[in-house]
């Protein structure tokens, strides 16, 4: 949801790490942003658990990796 907010705004998402256990928005403001963003006019319960897993697990290991950390990569992957 933290990533997702961000990138609604139009914020650098480069240098965003999420942080554990911090809270941001309403319950019906992340809801909505899952809508929006998964892909599916009418989603399951079931799609949307699938969909914030999957970008979960993406975005978890995007933070992970030494190939898209900007201390690392300096600006030669700017906006991947």
């Amino acid at each position: 949801f933290q990533y997702l907010k961000r990138f609604e705004r139009g914020c650098d998402l480069d240098r965003f790490w999420y942080e554990a256990h911090s809270v941001e928005g309403s319950p019906a403001e992340c809801l909505q942003l899952f809508l929006l963003h998964c892909g599916i006019v009418d989603p399951s319960w079931a799609e949307l658990r699938n969909f914030t897993w999957f970008l979960n697990v993406q975005l978890r290991d995007c933070e992970e990796s030494v190939f898209c950390n900007p201390d690392f990569v300096q600006d030669t992957l700017r906006g991947f």
